[in-house]
């Protein structure tokens, strides 16, 4: 997918790079080129080519993400693609050490992390969700350690010299915003767009676009999204194919601590849906390797046409605790999964600890359920939908099963040889 610029008429390949696998299927399912999710980012990428490369860098220390990033940057800037890093639309994760490796060697850095179909937006370079500025709200509850929230993307990125681009610019039209954000990025310092609309970060993207490739982005989802609009719809990734014989089980895995989650596995248990909730306790047991919930994980799993597996919520867990929790539910999972089951995943930690316990290197995006949730497959034919843990509403998990359980006939455009690479 090129995308035209002065520099380079005939348009720059994009990559994203991203902080986790959550965020990566987000911004694939709306990038009309994507078809390939990386989830090792030492992955050859072929020419033109638009993947997305989940770094999980999220859960690491701030100085191992910027190594990972400043890396990534680096094989990719080099190519001469043009590069967005997806960040939380909700700031969260190692922001100021990721951009700050992120913008070595760029003429520029343009920031727009909106998302305004998930009620997050920006005026004034405040992120406020749902109208209500972030530092107000509880959105980090469920964040190790004990940094502030914070007030602004200015003080997010570490950057008080960062300049931010109101609304009034940014609707202004894309000749005049190009001409603000050209004047900013003269200065040497980052470019902040507010941003309350789709409307608003299509303005972006197209002033952006205008600017050279060596102009680097950092957005969530939807700048992400509205990269991709500048390319037409996303064309449909999948083809028609043979059925299965009976429908194949399905494991849903909700590692999120959103408080959401309860609602949506109640939604799923009203439809038959069989459901454990495995303590903190016995997963992070005597040397936390998991093997006492795994015999109630196969438990629950035998037999059942759609079983539930989460993370018991009747104590609080220390947030600190939750990469290690991941890992531990992710190997029970996987050590008692039937070959033949589809997956559910919610959380970006939990999903990418689980596909890493399955030796799972590439995800083909097929489609998305609802906004955040991506239907993807594996090289071998497995069906996984993931999910931000507080996307979604009560029956967010209903749709994201029934999606595996009506369209498994289904089967995307076989990919080529080179495609899976060593699961």
């Amino acid at each position: 997918m090129p995308f035209n610029s002065p520099d380079r008429p005939a348009g720059s390949p994009l990559v994203v790079l991203a902080d986790d696998l959550s965020g990566a299927a987000e911004c694939a399912a709306v990038l009309p080129g994507c078809r390939r999710i990386l989830l090792d980012p030492a992955a050859p990428v072929r020419p033109w080519e638009t993947p997305v490369i989940d770094l999980d860098s999220r859960r690491r220390a701030p100085a191992g993400a910027a190594r990972l990033v400043a890396q990534a940057t680096g094989w990719h800037a080099a190519t001469g693609a043009r590069l967005l890093k997806k960040a939380d639309s909700l700031l969260r994760g190692h922001l100021a050490a990721e951009t700050s490796e992120f913008a070595a060697g760029a003429s520029g850095l343009v920031v727009a992390p909106a998302v305004p179909a998930a009620g997050r937006t920006v005026r004034d370079g405040v992120v406020r969700l749902h109208g209500v500025p972030l530092h107000h709200t509880e959105a980090w509850r469920a964040e190790p350690g004990p940094g502030p929230v914070p007030r602004s993307v200015a003080e997010a990125l570490g950057r008080a010299d960062t300049t931010v681009l109101p609304l009034d610019q940014v609707r202004a039209g894309a000749t005049h915003l190009g001409g603000s954000m050209r004047s900013a990025l003269a200065r040497g310092a980052p470019v902040v767009c507010d941003a309350e609309t789709d409307a608003d970060l299509d303005a972006v993207a197209e002033a952006v676009l205008r600017l050279p490739h060596t102009v680097r982005m950092v957005g969530a989802g939807g700048l992400t999204a509205a990269l991709g609009r500048r390319c037409g719809p996303v064309a449909p990734r999948a083809a028609p194919g043979r059925a299965p014989a009976a429908p194949r089980p399905v494991v849903v895995v909700v590692g999120t601590a959103h408080p959401g989650a309860v609602a949506q596995i109640a939604q799923l248990t009203l439809h038959g849906a069989r459901h454990s909730a495995l303590s903190a306790e016995s997963l992070l047991g005597p040397g936390g390797d998991g093997e006492h919930p795994t015999a109630r994980a196969r438990a629950v799993l035998k037999g059942a046409p759609v079983s539930v597996l989460s993370i018991s919520g009747t104590r609080a867990v220390d947030p600190s605790a939750a990469p290690r929790l991941a890992r531990a539910l992710a190997r029970s999972v996987a050590a008692v999964l039937p070959e033949d089951a589809d997956l559910v995943l919610t959380g970006g930690e939990t999903a990418r600890r689980v596909l890493d316990e399955l030796a799972v290197t590439t995800l083909l995006p097929v489609g998305q359920v609802h906004h955040g949730a991506v239907h993807c497959r594996t090289v071998d034919g497995r069906e996984v939908v993931t999910r931000p843990g507080g996307y979604g509403g009560p029956d967010s998990l209903l749709r994201m099963v029934g999606a595996l359980r009506t369209d498994r006939g289904r089967a995307v455009q076989e990919p080529n040889a080179s495609d899976g690479g060593p699961r």
